[in-house]
């Protein structure tokens, strides 16, 4: 089976980051990177007491983090996963039984969930799956995997695309080839949607995502 190598970008996830690790904490992975971007809190020691390879990037945004971590990994099969996302370990069996098939994929993502009862984006959630299994349409927090020599031929992520990097990214890799959508779906925080609520986010969520859509297939 190919080696995995999962890339975590991070900016002061000290609460949020253990258990990402633990559930990391399998067999079928060949290393985990976390790669900082100027934490404050305990983010980084958390990272190297779970022993993690840890790189630290001290200006740039996510995509920079991401680049960094890929370039460093060694793995030829490439997790990008958000600090705040759980993966099943039943879902990580069966994504490297897809990726080590005879087909060729060049990469995809999980199913999701979020941490919350809300009934929209228990909607959503079930639309962005649909949306995946249609038309290859990915975004970070459902964790993006991709074969590493796929990654470096499109160039990695666009550190110019702030937000929506992964997005971009996303209906770039399908242009390579098939894609698979993985489930049981992985866990993530709703923090982001609490914050602002989950229609107003959501309503932004869709904007951006249409613009940088169009842009990415211009390209």
């Amino acid at each position: 089976m190919e080696k995995l190598s999962v890339i975590i970008p991070a900016l002061n996830e000290e609460q949020h980051l253990p258990a990402t690790l633990e559930a990391l904490r399998n067999p079928l992975v060949h290393e985990v990177l976390v790669v900082d971007g100027g934490s404050d809190d305990g983010t980084v020691g958390i990272a190297r007491d779970s022993g993690c390879g840890v790189l630290e990037v001290s200006n740039g945004g996510r995509a920079v983090q991401m680049n960094k971590g890929a370039e460093a990994a060694t793995g030829s099969l490439l997790l990008f996963l958000h600090a705040d996302t759980i993966v099943p370990s039943l879902a990580l069996k069966k994504m490297k039984i897809a990726m080590s098939g005879g087909d060729r994929l060049v990469g995809g993502a999980f199913a999701r969930r979020f941490d919350t009862g809300s009934p929209l984006l228990a909607i959503t959630t079930r639309l962005a799956g649909l949306r995946g299994r249609l038309f290859g349409i990915f975004l970070g927090d459902q964790g993006i995997f991709v074969r590493k020599d796929a990654f470096k031929l499109l160039g990695g992520f666009d550190e110019a695309v702030i937000p929506g990097e992964d997005l971009d990214f996303s209906v770039r890799m399908r242009e390579l080839g098939g894609t698979v959508v993985i489930s049981p779906p992985v866990k993530t925080s709703a923090r982001r949607f609490e914050k602002r609520g989950p229609w107003a986010q959501t309503k932004a969520d869709w904007k951006a995502g249409r613009r940088i859509y169009e842009a990415a297939k211009k390209r």
